[in-house]
């Protein structure tokens, strides 16, 4: 995996770049110690990194060891990351928070679960001088800096996709929208993207926000719509993640449906790629991870060496309680059969045997993937 990722590393940094967003207002004024600026520190730093859960693959398998592997090597291998997983507690994400706090971190990469609730997390850490990037998710209170994926755009690369998928039932069908958790501000994201596209087009027949983005509540969900809405009324599914993804298909298939309307998703899990393969999953949205963590890696070390990110972050986005965040977006990649060689076999993230497992081989060897 290690070799993997310095090759998607490469790969994705050479060639991603960031999306301008406009910024309003100015910065807020902070009389906090980190607003203050630090003392300028060398390369033997703590970088505390906060992942939100360990359900989803991405954030273990890709994000962490992509931030470690940067981190270290923009400090010559002297600093150190010290890492807690909230396995998607709140509760926990805060008292990790504190842990950090007590470590003396020089600097704090949080994937909030909670947006809002993090807030005075944030607030603490702030005081005692530890500056605050918001990775992935862009969490409330004084954070310092801010990157992440474009989320409206993955949404319209969704609803476009789908609409492409119902062919001409893209005029008038129903369709079942799964949405992500509420306490995500991403998936509200998601959501007015994937609305921008799909609203007057199609019915929505249900719609749900699930809980946790857990697969077994998109399940749970799907099933309560089949019977709302009968099996054989519903002609596409909107699906916000890939692990959703899996439960809903599961659903659909539980029902005896012997053709599977079209289903989006989102990350590229591995499970998705080859549901993408075998025709079960329509897409999903590749983010490319490498290029997200090594601009998270790069503000962190800058910040906690009392560096400003003028050549770093190339917009700014305000949240409810500070303006003008410095931010990078990262672009996003509709994957299909059609383009999973040019996207997550060619950055290195899975290899094709990977991929092509037993199970998968004839449905690879008919769309070419060798």
């Amino acid at each position: 995996m290690n070799t993997r990722m310095r090759r998607a590393a490469v790969a994705v940094a050479a060639t991603a770049m960031a999306v301008s967003l406009a910024a309003c207002g100015s910065a807020k004024e902070s009389g906090d110690k980190a607003a203050q600026g630090s003392e300028k520190k060398g390369d033997d730093l703590k970088i505390g990194l906060l992942l939100p859960e360990n359900q989803t693959a991405r954030y273990e398998k890709f994000d962490k060891p992509i931030i470690e592997k940067k981190v270290s090597e923009l400090t010559n291998g002297k600093a150190e990351v010290i890492y807690a997983n909230a396995k998607q507690d709140a509760t926990l994400q805060s008292q990790q928070i504190d842990t950090m706090i007590t470590n003396k971190v020089d600097a704090l990469i949080v994937d909030a679960v909670d947006s809002k609730a993090i807030e005075n997390g944030v607030k603490k850490a702030k005081d005692e001088g530890i500056p605050v990037i918001a990775f992935d998710r862009l969490a409330e209170g004084p954070i310092d800096a801010y990157t992440s994926f474009d989320n409206e755009e993955v949404g319209r690369v969704q609803g476009k996709a789908l609409l492409e998928a119902l062919g001409d039932k893209a005029d008038g069908g129903t369709i079942v929208m799964m949405n992500g958790a509420i306490t995500d501000p991403n998936a509200a994201l998601f959501k007015k993207g994937a609305k921008s596209v799909l609203d007057g087009k199609v019915k929505y027949g249900k719609s749900y926000d699930t809980k946790e983005w857990k697969p077994e509540n998109a399940n749970a969900n799907m099933e309560a719509a089949i019977t709302a809405l009968g099996k054989d009324k519903i002609d596409g599914v909107y699906s916000a993640n890939d692990g959703m993804a899996g439960g809903i298909i599961t659903a659909l298939k539980g029902a005896g449906l012997s053709k599977l309307p079209p289903v989006t998703g989102q990350d590229a899990e591995l499970a998705g790629v080859q549901r993408i393969v075998s025709g079960e999953q329509f897409m999903s949205v590749y983010k490319p991870y490498p290029q997200e963590g090594i601009v998270a890696a790069e503000m962190a070390v800058a910040l906690a060496k009392g560096e400003k990110l003028d050549s770093i972050a190339t917009s700014k986005v305000d949240n409810a309680s500070q303006k003008g965040i410095p931010t990078v977006l990262v672009p996003v990649v509709s994957l299909t059969k059609d383009n999973i060689n040019d996207t997550v076999v060619k950055d290195g993230i899975y290899t094709i045997d990977e991929i092509c497992t037993a199970k998968y081989k004839a449905a690879c060897d008919a769309i070419g993937l060798k």
